[in-house]
């Protein structure tokens, strides 16, 4: 695993090709950004934000929708995908929101992983994004990306969040997991992009394969040579981009 210093110059680099990365969820506030968190599980940043305008037009606060019926809920989130158990996600935060926070959203981890539907991907984003709290969001996309660069090393989001947030500022946290995420999304795909990628140079990922291409036909690569398995599934998908359901930024 490469050393802090290694890292952040990695990371400098990588944020020159996307100097813009941010959430892509659509949201005005810390209960909206929790909300449309929630329901991107399983689904993608673009489904949820053509969901969100009418759900938070008939439930704008955490108290509107602790009254939400399960049946009309249902209804409106029913194309995010496995919409039973997010209805029912978004009823008992909702709901504990009220009984235990007066019925606006924590700026604390352990308050909101307490919160039905919200794991600690979730609470970062709403954490990193809307409460000014340093957070460092793990999806698939910072497991897939970090592993394949060398900068991290695990399969567990825990771990890798760990490893990342102890090799950079807090104030680079948030905006670090955003990079990251837009880099899996649009070039460090399952399948990567390498020839576009601003920081191939210094990839392990990259010189594995290098490595396997020249390696003697009839030599099986060795150790070193191997490329590294895909990383397991994690809560949820990533919540990526850019304020605004209702306003632009």
């Amino acid at each position: 695993m490469k050393t802090a210093v290694e890292t952040r110059h990695i990371l400098d680099t990588l944020e020159t090709q996307h100097p813009d990365a941010d959430t892509e969820l659509h949201y005005r506030d810390a209960f909206e950004l929790l909300v449309a968190t929630i329901l991107s599980a399983q689904s993608t940043d673009r489904r949820v934000n053509l969901v969100t305008p009418a759900l938070f037009t008939r439930y704008p606060d955490a108290r509107a929708l602790s009254r939400a019926s399960a049946g009309k809920l249902e209804s409106l989130v029913h194309s995010t995908g496995f919409f039973r158990a997010k209805s029912k996600a978004l009823l008992g935060m909702a709901r504990a929101l009220v009984a235990e926070h007066g019925a606006e959203v924590p700026a604390d981890m352990d308050a909101l992983t307490a919160l039905p539907g919200v794991g600690r991907k979730t609470a970062n984003v709403v954490l990193g994004h809307a409460l000014g709290v340093p957070g460092f969001p793990v999806d698939r996309h910072v497991l897939r990306v970090a592993n394949r660069l060398g900068i991290a090393e695990g399969e567990q989001p825990e771990v890798v969040e760990e490893q990342l947030c102890g090799a950079l500022p807090k104030s680079r946290w948030t905006r670090t997991s955003d990079t990251l995420i837009l880099h899996g999304r649009r070039i460090c795909k399952p399948t990567p992009l390498c020839g576009q990628c601003v920081v191939c140079d210094a990839c392990d990922y990259f010189h594995a394969v290098d490595r396997q291409r020249e390696a003697p036909a009839g030599r099986a690569p060795s150790r070193g040579d191997r490329l590294r398995p895909a990383p397991a599934k994690v809560e949820g998908r990533s919540a990526r981009g850019r304020r605004g359901a209702t306003r632009s930024r």
